[in-house]
């Protein structure tokens, strides 16, 4: 075991991300366990102000973010500063991404349907990041073998045809398999030559006057977005907690 750490983790400067990881989905976690304690009534916590104002965790989560991360650039990785520079910027986007439906929307949605995008971006994250622990480079550099790497033409066409696939997937409106698609090439090729979503750029574009395939890639969607939908909910409602049914602009939470 301790061969492997050092071989897998120490060595290749790969202890930060770690660090920086576990801080995250720790802090998201004990974020959330916080705010539907006192969703519910319980425990000692209560809202956080200063003068009147009402402050989210998403001030402290940037406060955190770029000191860790200024922290990290000026520090060694393979040292003890860099460590805890990678600590407090994976607290610190805990806290930001906790609330990310916040920021997008400029309104405290927290509890809304809405807010379930926050819970979608924190799973994105850590797994990215998992990815990225595992080994993965972006836009397939790890596939590359030691001579193409020093090939420059070989290594950037390598680069841009998967720059390329993950852009076509977005375009189709498959943003999820875009993201992953930029990590793990293969993913981002099936994104690339599958049926766009019908609401998509690339199918205002090319199936406007092709109704046969605007019906198959609206059938196809109906099929994945019935199939999955519900197991999805299920899994947001049990990381973040289930929406307010209520509309409008929801009551501070905290």
């Amino acid at each position: 075991m301790g061969h492997w750490w050092l071989r897998n983790i120490v060595e290749p400067g790969k202890l930060p991300l770690l660090l920086a990881l576990a801080a995250f989905v720790l802090t998201f976690v004990v974020t959330r366990v916080i705010t539907r304690l006192i969703r519910a009534g319980k425990g000692p916590f209560g809202n956080v102000k200063a003068g009147g104002l009402h402050i989210h965790h998403v001030v402290p989560g940037v406060v955190l973010t770029v000191v860790g991360g200024f922290g990290a650039v000026a520090s060694d990785r393979h040292g003890a500063g860099g460590a805890i520079a990678a600590v407090v910027f994976g607290m610190g986007a805990g806290l930001v991404l906790d609330e990310f439906a916040l920021i997008l929307h400029l309104d405290d949605v927290y509890w809304s349907e809405e807010g379930r995008k926050s819970v979608e971006v924190v799973v994105l994250t850590a797994a990215l990041g998992g990815l990225l622990l595992a080994g993965f480079s972006p836009f397939g550099v790890n596939d590359l073998t030691q001579q193409e790497l020093q090939n420059r033409g070989s290594a950037l066409t390598t680069i841009a045809m998967n720059f390329l696939f993950a852009l076509i997937a977005l375009s189709k409106g498959k943003a999820r398999i875009a993201v992953f698609g930029a990590i793990v090439p293969l993913v981002a090729l099936v994104g690339a030559v599958r049926l766009a979503r019908p609401d998509s750029p690339w199918a205002r574009r090319f199936y406007g006057r092709r109704p046969r395939a605007r019906a198959k890639a609206v059938l196809r969607a109906y099929r994945h977005d019935r199939r999955w939908a519900r197991p999805r909910r299920t899994f947001q409602d049990l990381i973040g907690g289930r929406p307010d049914p209520r509309s409008g602009r929801l009551p501070d939470r905290r």
